[in-house]
């Protein structure tokens, strides 16, 4: 076929044959634009013929941008209906395209049958950061990535210490990579159009901070630090520490000011936080 990628009669057609409609609740908006296709792909800077993983495929739009540029494509989709479409949409548009696909939940998804090496998708407004996170903790050959999210989703993914929108997401995200906006995306490209715009962002994978706490430990101070991100760390760190006082002894052996608040540190500061209070002399 001289035209693989989907455009918006496409995307109706094949959702009319399918029966599809998509739902709030899968978080389902489709992309029927090539052009954004294309810049999608062209935006994820990947190795000629690098393996790609895909989540929530959908009718396939960023499926065949992928596969038409020659990457093998390791798609998870929960939609049984979907899932089971886009082999055969595939096979129709670019036969003999090196896909797989996985009927799964991405959040539950653990033994892959490949190992991709980076992430590209759509991703779901309503469980797009869980899913970043679990995707970096579970597929450890992903080494980058590109998400399209929603646009409030992606500032908050890049954000730096001392940010506004810098928060827990920020924090977990920066233990496994390193996260940059790379663009805008309106409403107008998808269907059904959100009311909110989307932004895509970068992904590079790099080593957690040097620590002996255990990412675990990190997230449960970051989690407790954000909780109240109005008090300062030495308040909003004493329910998880035991006291205010054992809260600001860690702080302090950390040489983080107790009067700072969680929004002022980044990943390396709350895994010495961590490792603080594990290193304590029990009583």
């Amino acid at each position: 076929m001289s035209r693989p990628l989907l455009g918006p009669a496409d995307i109706r057609t094949l959702a009319d044959r399918l029966g599809v409609r998509p739902t709030k609740a899968l978080g389902q908006n489709f992309v029927h634009d090539p052009n954004t296709i294309r810049r999608i792909v062209r935006t994820a800077q990947l190795q000629p013929g690098e393996h790609v993983l895909e989540v929530g495929s959908g009718l396939g739009s960023l499926t065949l941008g992928l596969l038409a540029a020659g990457h093998p494509v390791l798609a998870v989709e929960i939609d049984p209906v979907l899932a089971a479409a886009l082999p055969i949409t595939a096979a129709d548009r670019l036969p003999g395209s090196p896909l797989t696909v996985v009927r799964a939940d991405a959040l539950l998804v653990r033994d892959l049958p490949s190992a991709p090496t980076a992430l590209v998708a759509n991703l779901p407004y309503n469980v797009a950061v869980p899913v970043v996170l679990h995707l970096l903790e579970v597929v450890p050959t992903l080494r980058h990535g590109l998400v399209l999210v929603q646009a409030e989703v992606a500032d908050r993914l890049a954000a730096a210490p001392g940010s506004r929108t810098y928060g827990v997401p920020s924090v977990k995200t920066a233990w496994y990579a390193a996260a940059t906006r790379a663009g805008a995306v309106p409403p107008a490209v998808f269907w059904p159009a959100p009311k909110v715009e989307s932004g895509l962002v970068r992904l590079s994978r790099r080593e957690p901070p040097d620590t002996t706490a255990t990412r675990q430990q990190v997230f449960a101070v970051v989690d407790a630090a954000f909780a109240q991100r109005r008090k300062t760390l030495r308040a909003a760190l004493a329910g998880w520490a035991g006291s205010a006082a054992a809260a600001e002894a860690a702080l302090r052996a950390a040489g983080i000011d107790p009067r700072a608040r969680g929004e002022t540190l980044d990943v390396a500061r709350f895994a010495r936080i961590a490792e603080a209070l594990q290193a304590r002399p029990t009583e």
